[in-house]
């Protein structure tokens, strides 16, 4: 089942506890699923600390989400937190990185979800779902942690 509006906080409590438990490792409904991450948004008007579970494209130094919000005519707010505050935290495995998130536009933005389409063929029809052009946003490592990269690669 797909998080609602209703059950979306209790989903994300149950992912957040399992990817902590099981080092990043979290099952998901079809096979071979991409590396987790969890975001450590800030508000974009309250200012608190939002962790956010979000399946990740690896790039050599960064990971790509997509704002698709499970196909909803709106961003979700963790796209609006970012761009408020695009310092952050992301935890990887077991570990902890900090990333500068910018968004990606253009043919990169294209090229990003042709990758993302081609990893995870379902989500698809989560792109066909909504009408608004959906943002990647690309979540560079800080200098000197780019060799978390090659700790969680996707094994694609």
């Amino acid at each position: 089942m797909l998080p609602t509006m209703t059950n979306a906080p209790d989903t994300n409590a149950a992912v957040i506890e399992s990817f902590r438990a099981n080092a990043g490792q979290v099952p998901a409904p079809y096979d071979d699923p991409p590396p987790m991450a969890l975001l450590h948004t800030i508000g974009a008007r309250s200012g608190r600390e939002h962790i956010v579970p979000m399946r990740c494209l690896p790039e050599a130094d960064a990971v790509v989400v997509f704002a698709t919000a499970h196909g909803s005519e709106r961003h979700p707010d963790w796209y609006r937190n970012l761009i408020a505050n695009p310092d952050i935290v992301i935890e990887l495995g077991a570990d902890t990185v900090p990333v500068h998130a910018t968004e990606l536009v253009g043919d990169e933005r294209e090229r990003a979800i042709a990758r993302w389409i081609a990893r995870v063929p379902p989500v698809a029809a989560v792109f066909e779902r909504t009408a608004r052009p959906v943002p990647a946003m690309r979540l560079a490592f800080a200098s000197g942690v780019a060799d978390v990269a090659a700790t969680h690669s996707d094994t694609d």
